[in-house]
Parts: structure tokens; sequence; C-alpha cells
């Protein structure tokens, strides 16, 4: 079977494959640079560009190298979590502030509470003992209150100490802080990876 074009369909052919490459051209976004300015120089024009910021990572050895992936693997998977409870801690705080009496906060503390246990036990308990310490940080990072000190202030000292041993025995700290400098490495993960 042979198809024979003529000039006007070679031609339509032409002009739909060529505004097929450019329209998909026009559509590719790229974050990675942007156009800051240009410059006349000698009659020629030069584009100035702004690229962001990016590091390569070189590791000492395979176990270095294992560790980050894993950890990078971690912090995708807890962020979301850590900024859900910064939301909801947010928003628990907000209702409080409406309601007119203790026993009235202390009921919908206790209904907020077993609602998200609830809703998210599930997949809390599936995480690994790295994660959870992990997500105790961020919770840190979100909300400017360690595990801790969110505890104490809506479950009181007994419960808060309960919970405390309970880390302990994980082998993790519930007073635990987020600190950008000692943990460069979960700050230039959650930029990088935009979990902002």
């Amino acid at each position: 079977m042979e198809i024979k074009l003529n000039k006007n369909s070679y031609f339509l052919f032409l002009i739909i494959v060529i505004s097929q490459i450019a329209y998909s051209q026009n559509n590719e976004e790229s974050d990675t640079s942007m156009i800051l300015r240009k410059v006349l120089m000698d009659g020629d024009t030069f584009y100035l560009y702004s690229f962001n910021q990016f590091t390569l990572k070189e590791f000492n050895s395979k176990k270095d190298r294992d560790a980050y992936i894993k950890l990078v693997r971690n912090v995708k998977k807890v962020m979301p979590y850590a900024k859900l409870a910064a939301f909801r801690l947010q928003m628990m705080d907000d209702n409080l502030n409406q309601l007119p009496s203790k026993r009235a906060k202390k009921k919908y503390i206790k209904a907020t509470e077993n609602a998200i246990k609830e809703e998210f036990i599930g997949q809390l308990k599936m995480l690994t003992i790295s994660q959870g310490k992990l997500l105790i940080k961020l919770i840190h990072r979100e909300t400017g209150n360690t595990t801790y000190e969110i505890l104490k202030q809506y479950r009181g000292s007994a419960s808060t100490m309960f919970y405390g041993i309970w880390a302990k025995m994980y082998n993790a700290n519930i007073n635990t802080k987020y600190d950008p400098i000692k943990d460069y490495q979960i700050e230039y993960i959650i930029k990088n990876a935009k979990l902002e």
C-alpha cells in the first residue's frame, strides 16, 4: 500500500508537526532558571539568568550514601504528618479560645484526640522507630513546641510522663528539638523536595 501526498497535504502535515513541537516547548515548566534581564553589548544581546541553588552530594562511603537515601525517604514520608499536626494544633487552639468553660475545653480536647487517633493510628503504627524520632523533631520544627510541651499543655503532667517513658523504651525523647544547624541535611531535603 502506497500513500501519496500532494503538496498541500505535505505542507499541512509539516505545519501540524512544527506547531506541536512549538506548543510542547512552550508548555515545559522550568523552575531551574529564570531570565533576570537582557544586556546589549556591541550589538549582541546577552541574557542574564538566575539559577536555583543546587548542591552536589559526595559521600565518603556507601554506608553514608545509604543513610542519606534513607533519611530522604523518611523525611518525605513523615513531613506531611508534621504539617498536619501543626495545622490541627492551630485549629484546636483557635476552637479552644472560643469555648467558655474549662469543662467544655477538656471535652473538646478529648473528642479531638479520639478523632485524630481514629483517623491516623493505623498509619502512625506503621512508622519505623527512626521515622517516629524524625516526626518528633519535625513537629517541633513546624509548631515551635516540643512534643513534650504539647502533651503537657493538652494532656497534663501524668500523661506526658507516661508518653515520655513510652518513648524512652524506643530510645526516643519527646523533648527533642529541631536544630536547623545540626539537622542541616533534613532542612536541605525539605527545601530541595519542596515540602514546605
